[in-house]
């Protein structure tokens, strides 16, 4: 996905620059002034270096072409929220994946995932409820170092199966072949659903999927609606 910057911080950015051109300004008023006065007092026996006065004047051209730079790299991110805000736009009315802080239990299942450092010789997936309760214990196979993806079934260590709906994280608990802790990170969860409606009024554009607002960065799969996909077989059956 196209990173999505908050113009807030565009502007900040903005700002920074228009201070720092502002200063160099006052600061060439200064040193051109400082340079003309050295001149019409120097020692005619001693006159001023050269080389010196040009590395001077070269060092102020230098900062005036970063500045120049700065402007560029500014337009260039108010580009990019302009085109994060587009790619919401176009995921209106369609089903979308997303990573999530938590995972919700749809059509019985939920997927997780997270990044293992190193690899482990032990590994557990604790499942927890909105209420923090573990339950289900997973012991997954696969203990690679890098990025893993599990699916639980919905049922806890009893083998019930629990209601859609319910909101669920994970606790990944995973150990080295010395004994040590290997600290699982962007641990994350998964949401599917409706995009109803798009917002950007922070500056960071967000997918609006079940009355949560989603960042666009954090959509990982579009699909077209169930309804649109009925359609498209009802007209592909009737040609």
């Amino acid at each position: 996905m196209t990173a999505a910057i908050n113009s807030q911080n565009t502007q900040s950015v903005l700002d920074k620059i228009n201070n720092s051109r502002t200063s160099l300004a006052n600061n060439e008023q200064t040193f051109l002034s400082l340079l003309t006065t050295q001149l019409k007092n120097q020692d005619p026996l001693q006159p001023t270096d050269t080389n010196q006065m040009t590395q001077q004047i070269t060092s102020m051209t230098g900062v005036e072409q970063q500045l120049v730079t700065n402007d560029l790299l500014a337009a260039l991110v108010g580009m990019n929220t302009g085109t994060g805000l587009s790619e919401g736009v176009g995921m209106m009315g369609k089903i979308v994946t997303a990573t999530t802080d938590t995972s919700t239990l749809q059509n019985g299942s939920a997927t997780f995932s997270w990044t293992q450092p190193g690899a482990s010789t032990s590994l557990q997936v604790d499942i927890k409820n909105a209420a923090g309760k573990v339950v289900r214990t997973l012991t997954p196979d696969d203990q690679k170092s890098g990025n893993h993806i599990i699916t639980w079934d919905g049922k806890d260590d009893s083998g019930a199966q629990l209601p859609d709906g319910g909101v669920y994280t994970i606790a990944v608990t995973a150990k080295g072949g010395d004994g040590k802790d290997i600290k699982a990170t962007n641990v994350k969860g998964r949401t599917t659903g409706l995009v109803s409606a798009i917002d950007n009024s922070t500056g960071n554009p967000m997918v609006i999927i079940d009355g949560v607002s989603i960042p666009v960065d954090n959509v990982i799969g579009v699909s077209n609606t169930a309804a649109n996909s009925n359609n498209s077989q009802s007209n592909a059956q009737a040609a």
